[in-house]
């Protein structure tokens, strides 16, 4: 019997040592996942967060661009340095007239036929920006330097 005792006695002190382990260990486990699963809601709040800036910057541009639209003096398009362009159909007559050019020269001046310029300027159709940015470089040009690029073939 002594020795059964010896063995129980044993045995349990040795299943006491094993649980004071485990909840050691356990401790620095549930600690780590308290840490984690903090750090995992910082995450998702900052992410919620970024979504809604993205949500906000995809509006203002949506905004942006449907402003000139909108607003009636202009479409779309912006300048090399970033300002916006309006196109005016008068203002693109007045511009052709102060030239002295014929629709056609001016079509031929900014890459586009004459039908397209009197359809602009007539207001039924309007410039593409790309078409719009063409038009800003052509603004630039005075009546001599216009009659150059014509008589170079441009």
């Amino acid at each position: 019997p002594p020795m059964a005792n010896i063995a129980s006695v044993l045995k349990s002190e040795i299943a006491r040592v094993a649980r004071k382990e485990v909840r050691a260990e356990l401790e620095s486990l549930k600690r780590a996942s308290t840490q984690h699963r903090s750090a995992i809601a910082q995450l998702r709040r900052e992410v919620a967060d970024l979504h809604r800036q993205l949500k906000q910057a995809h509006r203002q541009v949506a905004n942006a661009s449907r402003a000139p639209a909108a607003s009636g003096g202009g479409g779309g398009g912006g300048a090399s340095d970033g300002t916006p362009r309006r196109f005016s159909a008068a203002r693109l007559a007045a511009h052709r007239a102060r030239l002295g050019l014929s629709a056609a020269d001016y079509g031929r001046l900014v890459g586009m036929s004459g039908a397209t310029i009197y359809l602009w300027e007539q207001g039924k159709s309007r410039p593409k920006p790309e078409q719009l940015q063409r038009l800003v470089e052509a603004r630039t040009l005075g009546r001599r330097a216009a009659l150059e690029q014509l008589a170079q073939g441009r």
